[in-house]
């Protein structure tokens, strides 16, 4: 049970990651097969638009008004196929106790912190391996040679957009193994970019926010998550790989 007490920090440590990532919340998000097909369909055609739209952006070099175009314009077909598809639900959080009386915060910003963590520690050893570092470093120059400000603005609209999606929609349309699927198809999102790291990344998280939304039945917990990830990669990735020169 959650609710068990010892264990000292280990103990504690479990009891996080099984309230955050493993003990589903009860809750009864049934649909109708009509309601089901619905979503697959919204979902097929918005992923069309939205590979179509991400393959633009990455296109577009460093600095120009075409990048800040495209990305929000990818922001919104991802938000307007989420709505489309049907109803979204928030969630709720199960704490280290077993009680369920809120919305998921604490434990998603913790989640995101500690996915920061790990891969500013990997960026260390990426910034010493030059055929790791320089699609990472092609890639942040959107940040160098525009405004950071836009930049972070726009990281934080996409990460809430594509969580509405991914963990929203396509979780809901899924009807079988769906952290898996709606994983899978979020990292396949990423490859075009032709970065790696940003590739392992996109795993990671979606696993992560995909799990999150296995357990609190919504989409408040992996956004915060992402959110919080996105934007102190896109903030602290710079610094850590420069620490690699």
């Amino acid at each position: 049970m959650v609710s068990e007490r010892g264990g000292g920090p280990f103990g504690e440590l479990g009891r996080f990651a099984r309230a955050a990532l493993v003990d589903p919340v009860p809750r009864d998000h049934r649909e109708s097969r009509a309601a089901i097909r619905r979503r697959q369909v919204v979902v097929l055609a918005t992923l069309v638009v939205g590979f179509a739209l991400l393959t633009w952006a990455l296109r577009t070099p460093p600095g120009s008004s075409a990048f800040y175009v495209a990305t929000l314009a990818l922001a919104a077909v991802w938000v307007a196929g989420a709505f489309a598809s049907g109803p979204l639900h928030l969630g709720r959080a199960r704490t280290r106790t077993g009680r369920i009386d809120a919305r998921p915060v604490v434990q998603p910003v913790v989640l995101g912190v500690s996915l920061l963590l790990v891969f500013l520690a990997g960026a260390l050893v990426v910034g010493r391996i030059p055929l790791l570092r320089g699609p990472v470093e092609e890639l942040l120059d959107h940040a160098r040679f525009g405004s950071l400000l836009a930049v972070a603005l726009i990281t934080a609209i996409n990460g809430i957009a594509e969580e509405l999606f991914f963990r929203g929609a396509m979780y809901a349309a899924l009807t079988r193994h769906p952290v898996a699927v709606s994983t899978i198809a979020y990292t396949l999102s990423t490859v075009g970019t032709g970065v790696p790291l940003l590739v392992l990344a996109a795993a990671a998280l979606g696993l992560v926010t995909g799990l999150q939304r296995r357990v609190t039945g919504g989409i408040l917990a992996p956004t915060i998550t992402h959110v919080v990830w996105s934007l102190g990669m896109l903030l602290l990735l710079p610094p850590a790989l420069a620490i690699g020169d």
